[in-house]
């Protein structure tokens, strides 16, 4: 991840306010530049896609102005199937596998049985 400025900063540092900052990954960083934001979204219809889907935080300007680029029948895409959780990874022997070499040792901290 970077830190993107909505409005290029273009040797100014005026432009290094947290309101003009943004994360962005690396790709999407470099292939703005220094072009302005409404300039580097309306270069692709993807953009607008992804924006819309995602940026339902954004100002209702910014949508107004990404709604027509998708067109009328436009559907946001269904979100992901739910994953189940992953197993947890076991690291070594445990005492359920009977190989600890901590079994055979007497312990303060073990419960006797």
């Amino acid at each position: 991840m970077t830190l993107d400025h909505v409005t290029p900063r273009l040797g100014q540092s005026a432009y290094d306010r947290r309101d003009n900052l943004v994360l962005a990954c690396k790709r999407c960083n470099t292939a703005k530049a220094d072009k302005p934001f409404l300039a580097y979204v309306l270069g692709q219809r993807a953009r607008a896609e992804n924006l819309l889907r995602y940026g339902q935080h954004l100002s209702e300007g910014i949508l107004s102005i990404l709604r027509p680029m998708v067109g009328p029948d436009w559907v946001p895409a269904a979100p992901p199937a739910h994953r189940p959780p992953r197993k947890k990874q076991r690291f070594g022997p445990t005492e359920r596998d009977g190989e600890s070499p901590y079994l055979d040792t007497d312990s303060p901290y073990r419960k006797s049985a």
